[in-house]
Order: structure tokens, then C-alpha cells, then sequence
């Protein structure tokens, strides 16, 4: 039996009630609640007072470079301590490969405070030196190979502290239409934001930009003038031009790059912000505002950019222009990729007028973007995943289950549901149903055809694999609101910036 606290115990005796408690109930004196101040949503405390710090002092620098935005700042490597480096080394993923040095996540935890006091050291005392990143090449859906570059863990842990720094400075510095690699912006954000711009201005021509290797072509001096607007620590630069110079590792020798970013690294996205954030979106926001008498609405997420426009006359004019800007500063737009296309509300009626079909489709972070209807006649944008990656995504599917193929049917099923609900969780839009419908059925087939070739005694019915899929697989349903219902509780119209 418990033994029950003594009334006079100082504990309870100070969670207890006042006798004549008026308007406030037992349970508010005793439980108190933190008053909903600001957002509710967010956190009122911190878990660990270095989260704390580093918070409060990032704050500052976003207070700072919101309230001087022309203001370069001299002094940042401080705020890289050994506080934000511990975020950033748990920010990381456990199990991703190692790079050139071999240390995994969980070789340098085993001996974290110390490594981190050593890697403090060397950067404040300029003796780090980055190493190069391990060659590593991924399909593409057209088949060809993506360099990707494997950084060292310890270049890891310093290029996210570094970039936590970084982003209070340029997050109020870029412009409301990028949404690339952006904090609290996703690519829904992006798709939700040009459905949105193309039915409520009157657009009817679709530039569809595509930089040729971007990453492979960004100049390492512009992007160092560009950067030294807004940051004035030198030794921020020097670690920049570090990761810049640090070169690949492949079949044992090291090549260095006078040109591009590491893809695959950590600061890269970021660097590749700036960099267009100069070349294409403080010059495309000026055109817009200067030379464009019709609407426009633009849209980019890294180097993929989608710009509509009311008159086609504006639009080749604007892409003329545009091609020789790039060519300033060694970029250059994809000759098959980059489109002008007929694209609106009244493009469907425009073209049938003149005996040309339908109009024509343009494809956007995975989705194909279609003139359609709704079923009371209205516009409507339609979106369709794309069929080539939805191709790569069950060949890759049917690969694994061809490893997994001896495995029990739960445990099949288990991961086949992760898989498929992963999927649902990108592509479930609204108009997309019937394509969700179809990659169920292709996960089915690949899925059939493997329980099939386990046994010689005879193949799988498919009423038995439909009863299995349903017990297994989750059924398509749309997932993702309106864009414009997200558009509006997002960027509500009484903002400024609306």
C-alpha cells in the first residue's frame, strides 16, 4: 500500500486552492495554462536551453537584416558555436552513406562533445580544411546519370551551422515567388502558388524556363560578389570558397572545379538561391514592374522556373532578354526544355478558333499542367502526375519486391503500404484520382507477379490479390486541399505582402 503525503508537505501544500478563489475553478489554480500569445501553434519553451540560444540569437540576425536591408555584416562565425553545431550534427541523417573519410553518423556520436570542441576549434582558428566529396551517380528518369557529390560528415555538421546562419540573412532578402529549399516552404507551396497566379490574372502564354546544368555552370566569382552584398565576415566567405574549391573524389582521384556547386551538399540549395535570386529574380521582379503593361505572375523552385503572361508579345520579349542576362553571368536555358506555350483561360477557345487543338501541356515539380473544365463548365487547372516518373517509381518497386520476394506476405505488405502511402502523400491532389488509381494497380501487378513466381503450383488469382491489396495497400483518395483554399489561409489578403 502507497504511503499518502502528509498535508503538511510544502508541495502540496503550494498547489493547493485559495479558500475564496472567486472567478478562477480549482482546476486553473492548480493546473496553470500559458496564455496563447502569438501563434498557438508554436512552442512557448525550448527543449534544451541550446536550442534556446540559438534561437534567440538567430533571431537577432533575421531582426536585423529585416529592419537594415542594405547593411553588410562583418561579424557571424560567432554564432557557429558549439551549440548550433550539436543541432546541426542531430539534424542529420543516421543512416546516410559516409564520405571520403569513412566516419559514419554513429562513429563521431560515440565521441560527439569532443569532436565538436575540436571542429569549433579549427574553424575559429581557420584551421579546418574541407575535403572533397565522393562521387556518387543516381538514374534519371531519361536515363542518364546525376552526379551527386557524398560530403564528409564533419563538412556536414559545419555546412547546415553554417547555413542556419545564412538563412536569417537572405530569408528576408528573397523575394515572396521563390520556393526552392526555402524554411516553411514546400513545393505544394509552389504548385498551390501558380495555379493560383494563373487563374486569377489573366493569363494567357506560359514560359517554361529550364536552366541548362545549373549547378555545373554557377560562377564561383559572381557568386562571392552577389554574397558580399549582404555578408562582410570574411572568414564566412573563405569557408564558402573552401566547399567551392573542395572538388570530387572519384576512382581515387580528386578533381577540382573552377565552376559550380557540390550537388548533394548541404550549402548548395542555398548558394543556388543567392545566385538566381540575383541573376533571374531581382531583374525578372524590375521587368515586371517597369516594362510588363499586361499581368504577370512568376513562380520558381531552385532552377526550375514558370512565368505567365498576358500578351505573347511581352513573353519573347522578356525571354530574349533573358538568355542574354545569363549569358553575363555563365548560364544559359535548356534549348528543348525551356517552351512558350498558349496556356490559360482562353486558350482552349483561342486555338479550336484557329484549328489548332488543344492547348498545349507544360510539366512542374513532377506534375503535367492541363487546360481543363470543371463539371459546371468553369476554367480549371487539372494536374497529372507524370507518367515517365511514375514508370521509374514502380520499375523501382518492382526491383525490391524482387529481393523481398521470399518474405512473408505481411511483411511485404507492410512495406508496400509505406511505399504507396508515401506516394499518395505527394501526388494525391485534386484531379489527380485517376493517376493515383493507376500506379494502385501497377503496385498491384508488380506485387501479383511476384507471390506468382514463388511457387511452381500455380500462379496467384486475382480475387485472392485484390482481397491481399485491399487488406494491405491504402486506397486513393485526394489528400491535399484546393490550391486556392491553401493560398488563402496562407497568404491571407489584409497581409502587406498579399
Amino acid at each position: 500500500m502507497m504511503n499518502e503525503p502528509k498535508k503538511s508537505d510544502p508541495a502540496i501544500v503550494a498547489m493547493k486552492p485559495t479558500n475564496k478563489a472567486g472567478a478562477i475553478t480549482v482546476a486553473e489554480s492548480v493546473e496553470r495554462r500559458a496564455g496563447a500569445e502569438g501563434n498557438a501553434n508554436q512552442q512557448s519553451t525550448h527543449r534544451t536551453q541550446c536550442r534556446e540560444r540559438v534561437t534567440q540569437a538567430l533571431g537577432r540576425v533575421r531582426q536585423a537584416a529585416k529592419a537594415r536591408r542594405k547593411e553588410r555584416f562583418t561579424a557571424l562565425l560567432h554564432h557557429v558555436n558549439i551549440d548550433l553545431l550539436r543541432l546541426s550534427f542531430y539534424a542529420l541523417k543516421r543512416n546516410a552513406a559516409p564520405g571520403v573519410d569513412g566516419v559514419t553518423w554513429q562513429d563521431y556520436e560515440s565521441d560527439l562533445e569532443s569532436n565538436l570542441q575540436d571542429l569549433h576549434a579549427r574553424v575559429h582558428r581557420g584551421a579546418y580544411r574541407a575535403k572533397p566529396s565522393r562521387r556518387r551517380y543516381i538514374p534519371k528518369p531519361d536515363g542518364r546519370q546525376r552526379p551527386l557529390g557524398i560530403a564528409a560528415l564533419e563538412d556536414k555538421v559545419l555546412q547546415r551551422a553554417v547555413v542556419a546562419v545564412l538563412n536569417a540573412i537572405y530569408e528576408e532578402d528573397f523575394l515572396g515567388f521563390s520556393y526552392g529549399f526555402r524554411l516553411r516552404r514546400s513545393q505544394h507551396d509552389a504548385l498551390d502558388a501558380l495555379i493560383v497566379g494563373i487563374d486569377r490574372k489573366k493569363v494567357n502564354w506560359i514560359l517554361d524556363l529550364d536552366v541548362r546544368d545549373f549547378f555545373g555552370t554557377v560562377s564561383h566569382a559572381w557568386l562571392i560578389r552577389f554574397m558580399k552584398h549582404r555578408i562582410g565576415d570574411e572568414r564566412i566567405l573563405r569557408l564558402i570558397c573552401k566547399w567551392l574549391k573542395a572538388g570530387v573524389l572519384e576512382e581515387g582521384v580528386v578533381t577540382e572545379s573552377e565552376d559550380g556547386t557540390p550537388q548533394g551538399a548541404t550549402v548548395s540549395p542555398l548558394l543556388a538561391n543567392i545566385y538566381l535570386h540575383y541573376v533571374l529574380d531581382l531583374w525578372a521582379q524590375q521587368w515586371r514592374t517597369r516594362r510588363a503593361t499586361g499581368d504577370m505572375t512568376i513562380v520558381r523552385f531552385a532552377d526550375d522556373a514558370v512565368l505567365g503572361f498576358e500578351h505573347e508579345a511581352e513573353a519573347r520579349s522578356f525571354l530574349e532578354e533573358l538568355r542574354a542576362r545569363f549569358a553575363e553571368f555563365s548560364l544559359s536555358l535548356h534549348p528543348d526544355k525551356t517552351r512558350l506555350i498558349e496556356f490559360g483561360r482562353q486558350a482552349a477557345a483561342k486555338r479550336e478558333k484557329r484549328g489548332c487543338g488543344k492547348p498545349e501541356t507544360f510539366i512542374f515539380l513532377g506534375f503535367t499542367f492541363i487546360c481543363g473544365k470543371s463539371r459546371k463548365g468553369r476554367f480549371l487547372i487539372r494536374r497529372k502526375t507524370r507518367a515517365d516518373r511514375m514508370q521509374v517509381t514502380l520499375r523501382r518497386i518492382k526491383e525490391e519486391l524482387r529481393w523481398r520476394m521470399h518474405e512473408s506476405i505481411p511483411e511485404q505488405g507492410r512495406w508496400l503500404g509505406q511505399v504507396v502511402r508515401g506516394y499518395f502523400a505527394y501526388h494525391a491532389v485534386p484531379t489527380n484520382r485517376p493517376a493515383l488509381r493507376s500506379f494502385l494497380i501497377g503496385v498491384t501487378e508488380r506485387w501479383k507477379h511476384t507471390l506468382s513466381r514463388r511457387s511452381q503450383r500455380g500462379k496467384v488469382t486475382w480475387e485472392r490479390m485484390t482481397k491481399i491489396a485491399n487488406d494491405w495497400l491504402p486506397q486513393p483518395r485526394i489528400l491535399h486541399p484546393w490550391p486556392s483554399q491553401r493560398f488563402n489561409v496562407k497568404h491571407p489578403r489584409w497581409e502587406p505582402s498579399a
